[in-house]
């Protein structure tokens, strides 16, 4: 789950990374009013959206007057911020976080991020902050600096201080500098964050060390233990099937192609899609239904999946393991009758039953394309999205 840079701010604020003050803004007059508050000669004008490279696409503003505040707000809010990772669909802006300003030294990279083949978080950092870390590898990789973290230990007083020489911090920096990355790692593991990343992380003119920006994400999974956490999740910022998949117990992940897929079990439905891009389609969206596979959840799955317009053909691919072939098809015949469906449907069943499920298909009268296997199913599915 992504939060907003206000809410990461707050929450490593109260594990004591040093934050500058700054104001939540639902209109122009709170965005005014935040900029008077503040009493800064100079101050930020930030979208609140779930993505990052914010800056580049005139999401952030930087103002010196409350007039310029206001002209800012009334550019951003109400308005679909599209940034290199939120696609051509954007993110609606709906709040502003307008921030005081400070004297910038220099601005560092940090991000804690958990490496899948170490099993370990994994601690990143460059002296040459500001821009993204994408960018960094590809144009200075030599400027990255990495440390693994052991789970059984944590992070050590030996690592941060190997970090914030390896910055090059100037001596007055250095304490202050492990006391944050010491904050950070605390953060992280108490809270079960997946990313944590502060770009830029500044050194002020003081030796100070401040959070300019912050974006962080959690462990859907362990989200129960967290109600706290849980509590700051923003629908809004979600892909609407996304949401209402969830509120049905479905996995569900819109892509960009035009061939639905309503699947059971995550490691068929990545199959699945590899198999459509192998012969030459797109999948539209990522979507297992799970082992219970009832009328009622195939029919909440084809409404999802039916609400992209983009979506050409559909392909059912169950494999019947615990459940059983006769039972997944009756639900098919009883939910397609039901759905508006206009587009071409494929569909394979293999295991418990199969004859059995085949046959109740067949004898439906209804337009289903019957493949046999998994290829056949994904060629089927990717011609029928050409016609």
């Amino acid at each position: 789950m992504d939060i907003h840079e206000y809410q990461a701010k707050k929450i490593l604020s109260d594990f004591g990374v040093q934050i500058l003050d700054g104001e939540l803004a639902n209109n122009t007059s709170e965005a005014v009013a935040a900029f008077n508050k503040l009493n800064s000669k100079v101050c930020v004008v930030k979208a609140q959206v779930h993505s990052g490279a914010r800056g580049k696409a005139g999401g952030i503003v930087l103002c010196k007057s409350a007039e310029e505040v206001k002209d800012a707000t009334e550019k951003l809010l109400g308005t679909y911020l599209k940034t290199i990772q939120t696609g051509d669909e954007g993110k609606l802006i709906e709040k502003l976080y307008i921030e005081s300003g400070c004297d910038i030294a220099r601005e560092i990279y940090l991000a804690f991020v958990m490496d899948r083949a170490s099993q370990r978080i994994v601690m990143v950092a460059s002296a040459e902050g500001g821009m993204s870390i994408e960018e960094l590898a590809v144009e200075k990789p030599d400027s990255i600096k990495k440390i693994e973290i052991d789970p059984a230990v944590g992070l050590t007083g030996f690592q941060a201080r190997e970090l914030s020489f390896a910055l090059d911090l100037p001596k007055e920096a250095l304490g202050k500098a492990v006391k944050l990355f010491m904050s950070c790692y605390k953060a992280m593991t108490n809270l079960d964050m997946n990313m944590l990343e502060i770009n830029p992380l500044v050194l002020t003119k003081d030796n100070d060390l401040i959070t300019l920006d912050a974006k962080v994400s959690f462990d859907d999974n362990a989200l129960f233990k967290h109600p706290e956490v849980d509590s700051l999740n923003d629908n809004s910022q979600k892909d609407p099937r996304e949401v209402a998949a969830k509120e049905h117990d479905l996995s569900y992940v819109g892509l960009d192609g035009d061939i639905g897929c309503i699947i059971n079990g995550a490691g068929l439905a990545m199959a699945s899609m590899d198999m459509i891009k192998y012969c030459g389609g797109e999948p539209a969206n990522f979507l297992d239904i799970g082992g219970g596979a009832s009328p009622e959840r195939v029919g909440k799955a084809f409404e999802l999946v039916l609400a992209d317009k983009k979506v050409k053909a559909m392909l059912v691919n169950v494999y019947a393991g615990i459940n059983r072939c006769d039972w997944i098809a009756e639900g098919l015949v009883q939910v397609i009758p039901k759905v508006d469906l206009k587009i071409p449907l494929i569909v394979r069943l293999s295991g418990t039953n199969v004859e059995e499920g085949i046959k109740i298909v067949k004898e439906s009268g209804l337009p289903i394309i019957l493949a046999d296997t998994l290829k056949d199913a994904a060629q089927k599915a990717v011609d029928a999205a050409k016609q």
